[in-house]
């Protein structure tokens, strides 16, 4: 289970994930009615979630890899606020079996997916390891993307060669199993089964 914050924390999380973009917390009051304090605002910044910074005198938010990462756990596993009305914790309830459907079918990333096939194959990377550098089997990353595998072989091959992320094979070619074959990419004369990505 996730670390918890409060509601009003949880709900900017997942409002800055949805929008993808960086959000000034004067928008994140007025358009979506959600109060950051600087608690809150303090605990996620600390705990690499979050990144606030200023903008004149405007305080401006934008989530981290680690806090999407978050947020997808979050959905999953965590607890409904414990004030809630009848209603709205069956229909939190009936969410959480959604997205518990979604992400043991791999699409859970793709339902949420705002931004491009590179920041989802990060996204998916963090959920699955143990942040960056790990390294992490493509045969778990590619049920996630919901992509054509053309376009994710493309995408990962953009990303080695900006070095934002990293390809090796699998030295114990015992361990390897049928779908780390079938999820290899071929880069030369070589089948790479494992990323690690860089953080940017």
């Amino acid at each position: 289970m996730p670390e918890t914050y409060a509601p009003s924390a949880r709900a900017a999380l997942v409002q800055l994930m949805l929008e993808d973009r960086e959000i000034p917390n004067v928008e994140l009051v007025q358009q979506f009615k959600i109060e950051l304090g600087k608690d809150d605002r303090n605990a996620l910044n600390d705990d690499g979630l979050l990144e606030t910074s200023k903008d004149g005198r405007r305080l401006v938010h934008r989530i981290t890899d680690k806090g999407v990462a978050w947020c997808m756990n979050d959905l999953i596993e965590g607890e409904a606020p414990a004030r809630m009305g009848p209603l709205a914790r069956v229909q939190a309830a009936v969410l959480r079996r959604v997205l518990r459907f979604l992400n043991d079918r791999g699409t859970l990333a793709e339902a949420v997916r705002t931004g491009d096939l590179e920041e989802l194959i990060t996204r998916v990377y963090l959920e699955l390891g143990d942040g960056y550098q790990d390294w992490v089997r493509l045969a778990k990353v590619r049920p996630r993307l919901g992509a054509d595998r053309d376009e994710v072989d493309e995408t990962l091959l953009k990303m080695v060669k900006t070095g934002t992320a990293h390809l090796v094979p699998d030295s114990n070619r015992k361990v390897l199993t049928e779908e780390d074959h079938a999820a290899a990419i071929r880069i030369g004369d070589e089948d790479k089964h494992l990323l690690a990505i860089e953080e940017s």
